[in-house]
């Protein structure tokens, strides 16, 4: 055992329980602490051994502590950290603790964008897993391949969700700018992040400051038919190589089909076929293809991979189906991700009506930022469905998103829609007014208060 004794002060988190357990791994001495200790991260963590304590106390803190260290979700006021500062501890980010202990000296692979991280990370993880490189990755989902967010193990290949959000309240540098990369992957960028960021220039600055830390023999994979990734690279410092749809692209996706169970594409001279269905994830296999050559995979490994993925828990899954009613659970809360996912579900169930039951729980949807927006991506849904702002009193009245009004707009673009606030609500009346044949699509970034089985439930009555 290390000498070093490491306190992770928010342990519960999915990265911070997954990087803690690599520390033990790695010999260290690790404790930690979280307002909500509860399975499966909780087991996971005592069955590596470590001691986790529920509320946060100062006490909590090992004497013998030499490194804390301090989650996202912590603030100012936090009596563990507030106990750090009047100690004057040493202490670090999850990025930093990353950077240092498990990065440096590999090769990694970040994958960042306003949309589609998940699923490309989740993708590149699996073409690397498939070959047998036995990758360590970092991904803020659940690819069913794996069944697990996160893991580390002693390959050379790290692949990160490179996550645009800033790192700790000491630290508001986004958290991809210590994931020392050698090959990134931006698949596009958009607004989004209303209550850290102010414009679409402030996000765009940051991606021009990840590209400035790819090294000269790395690459940077960029969507060509995007505007504002072309104008992040413009000056950049490393390779820069664009992937699209459009002829200016330097890697230009061409003979695309999409069928029901799947797609095909031709990229950089070779053919490709995904178990995926939408443009969008089109988009997104094409550069976990291009990462995957980089890093030095073959075409016909990325091509046996890509077969082999099975998708991301919450992107488009199918929860059940009762009666020929199926129930699908995703991610999606950004206008444009919106928008994808219905288009995508209209490829994947053709001719079935679509209802769209939408919960604006993010940071930004809360927000009337994108009220307009909100309202004609759900117009391309059949009917659609929407409950109140959860945690309304987090946003300000007069930034805040109006539901009525976003039903009442809907509804003059000829389409559908209900403000119903409780879920119990919602269930009731969705399952009333359905008919064999449609399309549940529940979109959410959140729990939801279980409406999926829920769902399931109500239409076995």
């Amino acid at each position: 055992m290390k000498e070093e004794q490491f306190h992770f002060i928010g342990i519960c988190g999915t990265a911070m329980g997954s990087v803690a357990a690599g520390m033990v791994e790695r010999g260290y001495r690790v404790t930690g602490s979280d307002q909500a200790v509860y399975p499966p991260m909780s087991t996971f963590l005592e069955s590596k051994g470590i001691t986790i304590t529920e509320g946060y106390r100062a006490e909590n803190i090992p004497d013998d502590a030499t490194t804390v260290v301090i989650g996202n979700a912590i603030s100012r006021g936090n009596a563990e950290a507030e106990a750090v500062l009047n100690r004057r501890l040493l202490y670090r980010s999850l990025p930093e603790v990353l950077k240092e202990y498990f990065l440096r000296g590999h090769r990694n692979l970040v994958v960042s964008g306003t949309h589609g991280k998940t699923t490309t990370s989740s993708l590149l993880a699996w073409l690397f897993e498939s070959a047998g490189k036995n990758p360590s990755f970092m991904i803020g989902g659940i690819p069913s391949n794996f069944g697990q967010g996160a893991r580390f193990t002693d390959s050379e290949f790290v692949i990160l969700e490179g996550d645009e959000y800033d790192t700790a309240f000491f630290d508001k540098r986004s958290k991809f700018l210590h994931y020392l990369p050698e090959i990134v992957v931006i698949n596009n960028i958009e607004f989004d992040h209303a209550d850290i960021y102010d414009s679409l220039d402030e996000i765009k600055l940051t991606f021009e400051r990840q590209l400035k830390v790819v090294p000269e023999n790395g690459v940077a994979y960029i969507n060509g038919d995007d505007e504002n990734c072309l104008s992040v690279a413009k000056d950049a410092p490393c390779p820069i190589k664009t992937v699209g749809m459009g002829e200016s692209c330097a890697l230009q996706i061409q003979n695309v089909i999409y069928e029901p169970g799947g797609s095909r594409f031709d990229l950089d001279g070779d053919s490709y076929e995904l178990p995926m269905v939408g443009e969008f994830n089109v988009r997104n296999a094409a550069m976990a293809v291009m990462a995957g050559k980089s890093g030095g995979l073959s075409v016909g490994e990325i091509q046996k991979g890509l077969l082999g993925f099975t998708g991301i828990a919450r992107r488009q899954e199918e929860r059940g189906s009762v009666n020929g009613i199926a129930v699908v659970d995703d991610f999606a809360h950004h206008p444009t991700a919106i928008k994808l996912a219905i288009q995508a579900l209209r490829q994947r169930y053709e001719g079935r009506r679509l209802w769209v039951i939408f919960e604006p729980r993010s940071n930004t949807t809360r927000r009337n930022i994108f009220q307009d927006d909100l309202a004609a991506a759900l117009s391309l849904a059949d009917l659609v469905v929407l409950p109140k702002v959860p945690d309304p009193e987090k946003v300000a009245e007069e930034e805040r998103l109006n539901p009525e009004k976003l039903v009442a707009d809907i509804r003059k673009n000829g389409k559908e829609a209900w403000y119903l606030g409780e879920v119990e609500e919602i269930v009731s009346h969705t399952v009333a007014q359905s008919q064999t044949g449609d399309v549940l699509a529940v979109l959410s970034n959140g729990g939801f208060d279980d409406i999926h089985p829920r769902l399931l439930a109500a239409l076995e009555k």
